[in-house]
């Protein structure tokens, strides 16, 4: 009974910041967040933490800050990459990120029309990997799971774990 990544030495951890005005004042229920922390860890991710912020880039970028702080793993936002004024997490990511990883964007844009619409991106900083989904429960499935195959290696590569190449 063992599953391909219970060899790796690197375990899969993951984190989600829900960005949403609504949900962090209260008035909007998370289930965008909650699906998505669900479907990681059907996925094999243990989610560790999931916390929710304001809309806006100063409060993404602190909160990011604060969560890849010291964390190898992944965090997926789910909130806030469109176009009204107040979707402001691509801009919060940008300031927070090292480097990024623009195939990532790419093929997470590419799952669906609507995907277009999406402003998201994807990046680095220090052995975290950060990417921005929409905030539908659907769109932010659908986006994650473009990438979440690749994902696993890339963390590896992260951590510095000796990979098959």
């Amino acid at each position: 009974m063992s599953h391909a990544h219970d060899t790796d030495s690197t375990p899969l951890r993951a984190k989600v910041l829900t960005v949403s005005d609504g949900v962090f004042h209260g008035s909007r229920d998370d289930t965008g967040g909650r699906g998505l922390a669900a479907h990681l860890a059907a996925n094999g991710f243990e989610v560790v933490d999931h916390r929710v912020t304001a809309d806006g880039a100063d409060a993404v970028a602190s909160t990011l800050t604060e969560m890849s702080d010291g964390f190898a793993g992944l965090i997926v936002t789910t909130g806030g990459t469109g176009f009204a004024p107040r979707d402001q997490t691509p801009e919060g990511t940008a300031r927070v990120i090292e480097r990024d990883a623009p195939g990532l964007a790419e093929a997470m844009r590419l799952v669906s029309p609507f995907g277009r619409l999406s402003r998201g991106v994807a990046g680095i900083r220090g052995r975290t990997i950060v990417c921005n989904t929409p905030g539908s429960p659907k769109g932010t499935i659908e986006q994650i799971d473009a990438v979440i195959d690749v994902l696993p290696h890339a963390l590896r590569l992260l951590a510095s774990d000796p990979t098959e190449h």
